[in-house]
């Protein structure tokens, strides 16, 4: 981010609630399965995903935190678009490092996908596109296959579940 003082700042303007912070990630090459004596670490893109920056996701994830952001939504630039499933290990390297909510994003392909990254992901929301546009799967069968592995999902109106 150009400018990370400005999470703070809107923090304080407008309360932490209102602060999302997009988070674009793409698993770091290199090393064999992008990982160092760390475990794996994750580049921070932005544009698109076309520049990568010197950040590393999770420290970001940590900082933008602690400046104030409310939510976090992290996309696995890897996995978006793919229909190959959720980065559960970017997700988890993620929650398990902040305290404030996680939207995923990036790689959804059938209602289990769901279920993965919030079992084990951590997180406490998820974001797809592409198949509900498509209509490769409905909204009800990702609420009824949430539901079936004791997630709780919120009613909506018109959306059988």
């Amino acid at each position: 981010m150009a400018d990370p003082s400005l999470v703070s700042r809107c923090a304080a303007r407008f309360g932490r609630q209102a602060v999302v912070v997009a988070i674009d990630a793409r698993r770091r090459t290199g090393a064999p399965g992008g990982a160092d004596a760390a475990g794996p670490r994750w580049d921070v893109l932005v544009r698109g995903g076309r520049d990568t920056t010197e950040l590393e996701a999770v420290e970001w994830a940590v900082r933008a935190a602690e400046l104030g952001a409310g939510e976090l939504l992290v996309t696995s630039i890897d996995r978006d678009g793919t229909q190959s499933g959720y980065d559960t290990a970017l997700l988890r390297a993620i929650t398990s490092r902040v305290s404030v909510p996680v939207i995923a994003s990036g790689g959804a392909a059938a209602p289990s996908d769901f279920v993965a990254a919030i079992r084990d992901g951590g997180v406490d929301a998820v974001l797809a596109a592409s198949i509900f546009h498509r209509r490769l799967h409905a909204i009800a069968d990702v609420k009824r296959a949430l539901q079936a592995a004791g997630i709780p999902v919120r009613a909506t109106q018109g959306v059988a579940a």
